[in-house]
């Protein structure tokens, strides 16, 4: 059966979409993309809620940084896409199936949104269209998303997506801009069996 816009292909090329969205994959030799890489990880935002081990600092760190998630991918550890108007081909945000487990079948999920796109849905339905995707594509049992205490707008978009509160992790990651201090983190998680939950 071809691919709809709300049913993906389950292909490692294809591009999934529906919910007004494309996921597509990052290219670190288009300057577009590698522009809004930085405008995203250098945002306000998401420095408030997350702390990379290594930060985003301008241009050249932009592309070496898409360049590192490149062979990490390459390697099998995780599928970034870069989030889309389904329509103009905008970016919107990311997300990512990260921390693969092909044993366990298990992986992790995180996504963020550029500050224009905000308040329209868009980590909701990506999520959703990820998800999806991961379960498909994938063959993962367990799809998981942590998001630091107090995020509350992260918690509101996992449980809309079918993803649960488990239970918080202590010290499960570092605290804005730091890496000598942590902070607890809300476990979230969606299984292959659970029902899918309706469009967000």
């Amino acid at each position: 059966m071809a691919p709809t816009r709300e049913q993906p292909a389950a292909h490692p090329a294809s591009e999934p979409h529906g919910h007004g969205l494309r996921l597509c994959r990052w290219d670190a030799d288009s300057d577009a993309d590698v522009a809004a890489w930085m405008r995203g990880r250098e945002d306000p935002e998401f420095r408030r809620w997350n702390t990379p081990l290594k930060a985003v600092t301008g241009f050249d760190s932009a592309r070496d940084s898409l360049r590192t998630q490149a062979a990490s991918a390459a390697a099998g550890d995780c599928v970034p896409f870069r989030v889309t108007d389904a329509g103009s081909g905008t970016t919107l945000g990311h997300i990512g199936v990260n921390a693969i487990d092909r044993v366990c079948r298990v992986a992790r999920v995180g996504y963020w949104v550029l500050p224009e796109a905000r308040g329209h849905g868009v980590a909701a339905r990506a999520l959703a269209l990820a998800a999806r995707w991961a379960f498909a594509e994938l063959d993962l049992h367990r799809l998981e998303l942590g998001h630091a205490v107090g995020h509350d707008a992260s918690c509101r978009i996992a449980r809309r997506c079918g993803f649960p509160y488990e239970g918080t992790l202590r010290g499960a990651m570092f605290e804005a801009g730091r890496l000598d201090a942590f902070r607890d983190v809300h476990l979230h998680a969606r299984l292959a069996t659970d029902p899918e939950p309706g469009m967000p």
